[in-house]
C-alpha cells in the first residue's frame, strides 16, 4: 500500500468516526430510549452546543472527502507519488483532525486555519496530478 492510500484510508476511517461524540451526547442529553426511538429530523432534538458543532464538523469533513478521495485515487491511478503528494496526505489528515477538534471546542480562528491547511493540501495533490509541481 502506498503512503497516499494508507493516509487516505486513515482519513476515511477518522471521518467515519466523527459521528461518535455527538451520538454519545445525544444519548446523554435525551436519554437512551428517546435517542434511539426519535423520529425527528437530525436537528429535531436537543444537543449540547459542542455536539451541534460536532455535527457541522462531521458534515464538513464528509464534504471535503468528496475532493480528497478522488484526488488521491487519481494520483494513484496515474502512478503519481512524490514527496509533495506524500506530505499532502499526511498534512491533510492532521489538518482535518485539528479542524474537527477545534470546531468542537468552539475556536473559530484555529478552525479556519486548520481548514485552510487542509485545503492547501488538496491543492498540492491536484497540482501534482496536473504536473504543475
Amino acid at each position: 500500500m502506498t503512503t497516499e492510500l494508507y493516509w487516505l484510508t486513515l482519513t476515511v476511517l477518522m471521518t467515519a468516526l466523527f459521528w461518535v461524540p455527538y451520538i454519545l451526547d445525544r444519548l446523554a442529553v435525551r436519554g437512551v430510549w428517546p435517542a434511539l426511538s426519535d423520529t425527528k429530523p437530525e436537528g429535531g432534538g436537543p444537543h449540547s452546543l459542542w455536539a451541534q458543532r460536532a455535527i457541522k464538523a462531521h458534515q464538513n469533513g464528509v464534504e471535503n472527502l468528496a475532493i480528497f478521495v478522488p484526488a488521491v485515487l487519481v494520483a494513484h491511478l496515474l502512478n503519481i507519488s512524490t514527496p509533495a503528494t506524500k506530505m499532502a496526505v499526511v498534512v491533510y489528515f492532521f489538518a482535518r483532525l485539528v479542524h474537527f477538534l477545534v470546531y468542537l471546542a468552539g475556536a473559530p480562528l484555529v478552525r479556519t486555519l486548520a481548514f485552510t491547511v487542509g485545503w492547501v493540501a488538496q491543492i498540492v495533490l491536484l497540482a501534482s496530478i496536473l504536473r504543475w509541481i
